[in-house]
């Protein structure tokens, strides 16, 4: 049962780090906004069980009907909920985010893994099932085209995990949104939103599916995190994200010179950096308080990844590094 263990390759058990770069989230966190709205909620009381103004926000605000929106505790969450609603196998397009085959793998599927996206296609054609593709993709950064969106969305059960989205540069989102209409598209804003403790996210569906609201225990998020959802979509909240866009792209831009070593961009806060050794190094800069991302468990295991972070953070990175690499290639 080994292979159901969580693999998140940033976190660990030991102490904090000093500076984290494994999370992806916003470096510019926490908004204000945001951040006064979740302090601001009443622990006292339980949440309405149906969410049913969370709903109604978030529909409006994704001109859809409050029926199709699923709230749930993360996208994990909303991950394995979509997986046990599902019949058949779990594809995936690799290398991706660990919680779909894990997920799958919870429940007894068949993963089956594409390569391409091409052969993602086929493997709906030949197999059914439900589908995840990352936009952009986790932790390749890999843009997915338009029309592959759309006859993935067309071609079975597709879900579009859009965590990242928000992060990249503006219009991107609406241009993936519109593409992906036709698929569950899956929005978790803590990283955009720099709360990567908070737990919550949201699913718009295609089509109403109540089930998908059964499937989760009772009150399966809390006044916190309602109140999260709800100042996410916030014009507040929205204009400070769009502020952040241009300087966190300059931040990953900087890294990646900075590093002097072959990379591959994510439009939003991430890199990958190839290193060498990745679990050795990750382990000798977490021994100096720097987290990084080992790649490994994406079955890439000379590759670290990165987030953009403040100069003073990415100085310190990129002084232990050439170190901590101890001269592997």
């Amino acid at each position: 049962m080994s292979d159901l263990a969580p693999l998140h390759g940033g976190t660990d058990a030991g102490p904090e780090p000093r500076w984290d770069f494994s999370t992806n989230a916003n470096a510019l966190g926490p908004c204000p906004a945001v951040l006064r709205a979740v302090r601001g909620a009443d622990l006292t009381r339980y949440p309405d069980p149906l969410y049913t103004h969370l709903r109604a926000v978030l529909a409006a605000h994704h001109g859809t009907t409050p029926e199709r929106i699923v709230v749930g505790a993360g996208a994990s969450e909303l991950v394995l909920r979509l997986v046990r609603h599902a019949a058949g196998p779990v594809l995936t397009l690799v290398p991706t985010f660990s919680e779909y085959a894990r997920c799958g793998r919870i429940e007894d599927r068949r993963v089956l893994a594409a390569g391409t996206s091409e052969e993602f296609l086929d493997l709906q054609r030949r197999h059914g099932g439900i589908g995840f593709v990352c936009w952009p993709n986790n932790p390749t950064g890999e843009i997915w085209p338009s029309d592959f969106m759309r006859r993935a969305a067309a071609g079975g059960e597709l879900v579009v995990d859009l965590a990242y989205a928000p992060l990249c540069p503006d219009g991107w989102l609406a241009e993936v949104e519109a593409a992906a209409a036709g698929a569950v598209r899956l929005y978790a804003p803590n990283k955009s939103f720099g709360l990567t403790g908070l737990r919550a996210a949201y699913a718009v569906l295609p089509r109403a599916c109540p089930k998908l609201d059964w499937l989760a225990p009772s009150w399966v998020i809390d006044p916190a995190a309602v109140a999260f959802l709800d100042a996410s979509v916030s014009a507040e909240a929205l204009d400070w994200l769009a502020g952040c866009r241009p300087v966190l792209a300059a931040w990953r831009r900087n890294l990646a010179a900075g590093l002097g070593l072959t990379v591959r961009e994510s439009p939003a806060t991430f890199l990958l950096a190839h290193v060498g050794d990745a679990t050795h190094v990750t382990g000798r800069l977490r021994e100096r308080g720097l987290r990084v991302r080992d790649a490994t468990s994406f079955g890439l295991p000379e590759w670290v990844r990165i987030a953009a972070a403040p100069p003073a953070m990415q100085e310190e990175l990129l002084a232990a590094l050439p170190a901590c690499r101890d001269g592997r290639p």
